[in-house]
């Protein structure tokens, strides 16, 4: 899923595990983006990906202590944008299971279970990687269309 060229831009963000960071994240990956001028659905698409990337952090990786998340991005001169979005978290035992449509950890609480879903309808890839105890890496790549 890497690049073989050099990156023409790229970022790197930390900021703790909080609900109220969920915008900073999306206003800054819209920051990003926005200089390599996309289409607007392009960037919606992006910022709604991201968004559901961080939620998932605050939501399920620090269950019992609170932790940050690092979201960096590069761009590549193929107009493809790869976006990460990392805890050091609980983990996820299952990610073929975690990835499947409406599956939650909790089905107690409010969860639709889409998080992964909608971000692999908004992006060309989506990987997961994951390991117990240790956290979890969710790497985005999306390839923007040349503007006319």
């Amino acid at each position: 899923m890497a690049q073989k060229t050099k990156p023409i831009n790229e970022m790197k963000l930390a900021f703790p595990a909080l609900s109220v960071n969920e915008g900073f994240a999306r206003t800054a990956i819209s920051s990003f983006i926005g200089l390599l001028d996309p289409k607007m659905d392009e960037l919606i698409d992006i910022k709604t990906a991201v968004s559901e990337a961080v939620t998932n952090c605050i939501v399920h990786a620090y269950r019992d202590f609170a932790g940050n998340i690092e979201l960096s991005a590069k761009a590549y001169p193929d107009r493809t944008v790869y976006i990460k979005i990392k805890d050091r978290g609980c983990g996820i035992e299952d990610i073929g299971q975690a990835m499947e449509p409406l599956y939650t950890s909790h089905p107690e609480e409010e969860r639709t279970g889409l998080g992964f879903s909608v971000m692999e309808s908004f992006c060309d890839d989506v990987k997961v990687s994951s390991k117990p105890g240790s956290g979890t890496t969710v790497t985005l790549r999306k390839k923007l269309k040349t503007k006319l």
